[in-house]
């Protein structure tokens, strides 16, 4: 059910991010989000970490880094990134990310690559494709790179890795207590940056608006999403977890329809049903 049901959540992300450009300055939206993720946690968790934490200790460099790939970079970059760049540029970029997951999850990872499940990643990335393009080829050669293209660049390597190290570093801890550590390294990470920014760069006066979003960032595309990709990793490893990002192109056209008015085309359709069978080989037993 998640594996059809994250990518919804995950796909609000680039809703909040084309929202906040004017209103939140990134690493505002990011520390915020991620402070209020870490608060709306702690509570589920705290008994846990108390009880396995000579255990765990040994996992704060692993946090760090984990926190730093998953919470900085593909946080305030992606926010970053939406001043300067398009939901379709952002897309064709991201799309390369679960190629890359499940080719590095078959060499470091020891996860084998099937034959169903090579031509079902195939199915699924020529979906993301007829989607990008609106159901023409010549768009791909259209497109125009802007500075924000190399801020997704950085998020969608950086996405990579965070993937990877997290199904190659195992935890202790459940995967909750886990995504708190990680939240917390995270916030560790980003503090410095977030001072700088407010401090040199300073975004609009706080308001209303600017916290509604911090509060749905922290939710949805945060403490939801995060978490349960976290418990698809461990139930079902990088590369096949990886392939349910192809479905955000389909769900971002979707939300773009209900939340901006923005009519889905024939190229929705006809890559919803090349990316739907690409998960079914992709995942199926």
């Amino acid at each position: 059910m998640l594996l059809w049901v994250l990518p919804a959540l995950w796909s609000s992300n680039y809703l909040i991010a084309r929202a906040a450009a004017e209103v939140i300055a990134p690493h505002a939206l990011a520390f915020g989000r991620w402070s209020l993720a870490l608060a709306m946690i702690l509570p589920f968790v705290a008994a846990e970490l108390r009880r396995e934490a000579p255990r765990w200790r040994s996992e704060w460099r692993q946090s760090l880094v984990l926190g730093g790939l998953g919470m900085w970079i593909c946080g305030a970059f992606v926010y970053e990134a939406a001043r300067t760049t398009t939901a379709t540029n952002m897309a064709l970029i991201y799309a390369a990310a679960p190629v890359a997951i499940a080719w590095a999850g078959s060499r470091w990872l020891g996860e084998r690559l099937h034959t169903a499940q090579r031509w079902g990643i195939a199915l699924a990335l020529l979906g993301v494709g007829v989607v990008i393009a609106r159901g023409d080829p010549t768009t791909l050669w259209t497109l125009r790179l802007t500075p924000g293209d190399a801020w997704i660049v950085l998020c969608t390597v950086s996405w990579v890795a965070y993937s990877v190290l997290l199904r190659r570093w195992p935890s202790v801890l459940s995967p909750l207590a886990r995504l708190a550590l990680v939240i917390a390294g995270g916030l560790v990470v980003m503090a410095p940056f977030t001072l700088a920014e407010a401090l040199w760069r300073p975004g609009p006066p706080l308001s209303l608006q600017a916290f509604g979003l911090v509060v749905a960032a922290a939710l949805v595309p945060g403490v939801i999403s995060y978490g349960a990709y976290s418990f698809l990793q461990r139930e079902l490893g990088a590369g096949r977890t990886a392939v349910l990002l192809y479905l955000a192109p389909v769900y971002g056209g979707l939300g773009a329809w209900l939340a901006l008015g923005e009519q889905p085309g024939w190229h929705h359709l006809m890559g919803a049903l090349l990316i739907l069978p690409g998960i079914w080989l992709a995942n199926r037993r």
